[in-house]
This record gives C-alpha cells, structure tokens and sequence, in this order.
C-alpha cells in the first residue's frame, strides 16, 4: 500500500494538480496520463527538464497526453470527487 506521506513535496503536489486536472476534465478517476501532465507542467519541477536533456521531444509529449486524456471517458454528474485509478495506483506502488 502507498503511502502519501512518503512522497516527495513535488510529486505530492504533482498529484494533487492531477486530481484538479481529472475534475476539470469530468473524468471518473485519476490517470497516469492526468500525473503525467502535472508533472509537465510543473514549475521548479525536474521531469520536463530532464527530458528536454535527454532530447525528447516535449511537444509530441504533449500532444500525444492531450489525445490520452479526450480518448478517458467523461461523468455526466461529476461530483469534484475522483480517485487514482487502478493503474495509478500500480505505477505508483512499482516506484515506492
């Protein structure tokens, strides 16, 4: 089981703008797409800075998020309530 508390300020930040990012999009739970996202766009973060080190090409990142998250399915009564999805969950118990 995850702990939140053992996070990193960042990524705990990170988390919460992805749950803001899932609300606004009425979407039923937090994707690995919505942090991804977060972590993008970031300030003071590392994620775009290391990619952009690396080469990646960010606006493709971008584009290819954006397409991710129209392809989720959207709530017809959003309640400002969302979870982490399972897939999230998973990806964040690999990396503790």
């Amino acid at each position: 089981m995850m702990r939140i508390d053992r996070l990193t300020s960042k990524l705990q930040l990170a988390l919460s703008d992805s749950q803001s990012l899932a609300v606004g999009l009425d979407h039923p739970a937090i994707e690995p797409a919505h942090l991804m996202q977060a972590l993008l766009e970031q300030q003071g973060g590392s994620i775009k800075p290391l990619l952009l080190q690396v080469g990646f090409d960010i606006n493709s990142l971008r584009k290819e998020l954006s397409a991710e998250l129209d392809r989720l399915p959207k709530i017809q009564n959003p309640t400002g309530d969302v979870n982490m999805s399972q897939d999230l969950a998973r990806l964040l118990n690999q990396a503790d």
